[in-house]
């Protein structure tokens, strides 16, 4: 995620390739990064740190404490950290951190690589409206931003960070459908996909409720109410709200895996 981020950021200007000090754990990956983007690339946490107005704080949630500890002779009050690291709360950042750090946790998506992301922001005990504010340009310039309590961000984890996997598992058999009665694969996915495109837009482009437009959809004893009957039958949606809740609770629990 955090290449993604930082690949993003970059197309979209919001930094220049020089304000950039990114580093990584292995120091082989060091050199090919730089090459890739353009940026200073080490392995030294504490030098990266050392000055910085925003740190992005986008490693492994078993790995946060750790960093924290290395860096936290360099960050100051002045410095906003930012941590896209899942199931990490706020108040562990702050503990590891000298006392006033503002710290904002965000949970992007993986579509931020190609602007259309998804992220959901909240803010720790020592972050202000301004601090709040400066987190929410960042992922605005790779998708839309909301901003929630940090007693949902686990549930932001399940829904919106690990959804793409399932919304491509549903483009998937949509499209396998579309094969099962004659039509060639790549025409079946790009039906499929840009069905999904356009249902996702109009959702979010008139602010109607899902069930209203299904409704629009679905003519009196047309085809389109049996193919419904089929998903009801299948249990489809009692399948994906309960694939939210199981991924939700996994959120939850990522920082104590080794």
């Amino acid at each position: 995620m955090g290449s993604i981020l930082l690949r993003a950021f970059l197309e979209k200007k919001l930094i220049s390739p020089k304000q950039v000090a990114a580093t990584v754990r292995h120091a082989e990956r060091a050199a090919p990064l730089s090459a890739k983007l353009g940026v200073a690339v080490s392995t030294d946490n504490r030098a990266a740190v050392r000055a910085a107005d925003v740190i992005l704080l986008a490693v492994k949630p078993s790995s946060v404490v750790e960093v924290l500890e290395e860096i936290r002779a360099e960050v100051t009050p002045k410095t906003l950290v930012v941590s896209v690291a899942a199931s990490v709360p706020t108040k562990l950042i702050e503990q590891h951190l000298a006392a006033g750090v503002p710290v904002v946790r965000a949970m992007p998506n993986t579509p931020c690589a190609i602007g259309a992301g998804m992220t959901g922001v909240s803010r720790g005990g020592h972050a202000d409206a301004a601090h709040v504010d400066l987190a929410k340009a960042m992922f605005e310039a790779v998708g839309r931003v909301v901003v929630v309590d940090e007693k949902h961000m686990d549930a932001v984890t399940g829904l919106s960070a690990s959804g793409p996997a399932f919304v491509y598992i549903m483009l998937e058999s949509l499209a396998e459908g579309g094969v099962k009665v004659g039509l060639p694969r790549d025409i079946a996915t790009l039906l499929a996909a840009q069905t999904m495109l356009g249902a996702a837009r109009t959702v979010l482009e008139t602010g109607d409720h899902p069930a209203l437009l299904k409704d629009a959809v679905t003519t009196p004893a047309g085809c389109t109410i049996d193919g419904i009957l089929e998903l009801e039958e299948g249990k489809v949606r009692v399948t994906l709200i309960k694939t939210v809740v199981k991924a939700t609770e996994r959120a939850a629990q990522l920082m104590f895996d080794s």
